[in-house]
């Protein structure tokens, strides 16, 4: 069995296709497909139902996918492992983050990133705090950026604090709050919401404001990206409760200063037992840039409850 194999049965699942996997995998078809001919006949088994229509994988094949993925992880792991040893980073990287993420500019890192590690493939990952924190836990991300309510920490990875900021008020142009320079929590519980999914940490962050109020909200809307809330809002839908750092991107919209928002923390964590030379290195990208949350701390005694 050979890493070139799975490699094949790899790229034939995630594509659906023989002719597809072909082209990603830089080879003609017939020899893609003879390959994994050769592999079904060691194992005794098909891997592929193959129709004129579609490909798909038999219960064979379900069960030999993750074991190949595992396989080719682990050989490139290796690879970047002895190219690390000879002072080269290769390999992979995939980096997660929130978002609304407004600590690290992600983009502008990964461009210096880039530019010093050029033989590194990257993936982003755009997704829930505690999903994400569990991504890292099991391999599947490297490094990843979250926001968290100040009451709650990342658990059994590593993690480092970046900054702490205040949500603050969206609203579209006309909204009738849009002239207020500052308002509270009783008076936006009145209003029509747009927010992130309950349960998830961006969202537990308001619900565990106004519920220590003593208020209740009309969340009518929930979405899972940041740009779709600003899209709802300017169309004068509903408003919504968004980071200080970040609501300045949205163009287009008012942001309001709320007297008793609630806080939060962005984090940065990696892999608490192992981090690959690629993650290695972009941390240590990240140490030497000018990182915005190191001049955004605000003090302490502006957060409410904490």
């Amino acid at each position: 069995m050979e890493l070139q194999q799975m490699r094949y049965v790899v790229a034939v699942a995630e594509t659906n296709s023989f002719t597809r996997a072909a082209e990603r995998c830089l080879v003609v078809q017939s020899a893609l497909s003879h390959q994994i001919a050769r592999l079904e006949g060691e194992l005794g088994a098909r891997l592929f139902e193959r129709t004129s229509r579609r490909v798909r994988l038999t219960p064979a094949g379900e069960s030999f996918l993750p074991a190949a993925r595992q396989c080719l992880e682990a050989a490139e792991r290796a690879a970047a492992e002895v190219a690390a040893a000879v002072g080269e980073v290769r390999g992979r990287l995939a980096v997660g983050l929130i978002p609304t993420v407004a600590a690290v500019d992600v983009p502008g890192a990964l461009r210096e990133f880039r530019q010093r590690y050029p033989h590194v493939r990257i993936s982003l990952r755009v997704g829930a705090s505690e999903d994400l924190v569990e991504q890292v836990r099991e391999g599947a991300v490297d490094v990843a950026f979250l926001g968290l309510p100040t009451t709650a920490r990342p658990q059994g990875v590593a993690a480092r604090e970046l900054a702490r900021d205040r949500l603050v008020a969206v609203v579209a142009p006309d909204h009738p709050l849009a002239d207020e320079p500052v308002v509270d929590l009783r008076r936006l519980s009145s209003e029509v919401f747009v927010d992130l999914p309950a349960g998830t940490a961006g969202r537990v962050q308001s619900d565990l404001a106004f519920s220590a109020a003593g208020l209740g909200r009309d969340v009518a809307f929930e979405v899972t990206t940041a740009d779709f809330i600003a899209r709802l809002v300017s169309q004068g839908l509903c408003v919504a409760m968004l980071p200080a750092a970040y609501a300045p991107q949205l163009a287009g919209l008012i942001t309001i200063e709320v007297a008793d928002a609630p806080a939060r923390v962005e984090y940065v964590v990696w892999g608490r037992s192992s981090c690959t030379p690629a993650a290695t290195a972009f941390l240590d990208v990240l140490d030497g840039l000018d990182v915005a949350a190191r001049d955004h701390v605000l003090p302490s005694a502006t957060y409410a409850g904490g």
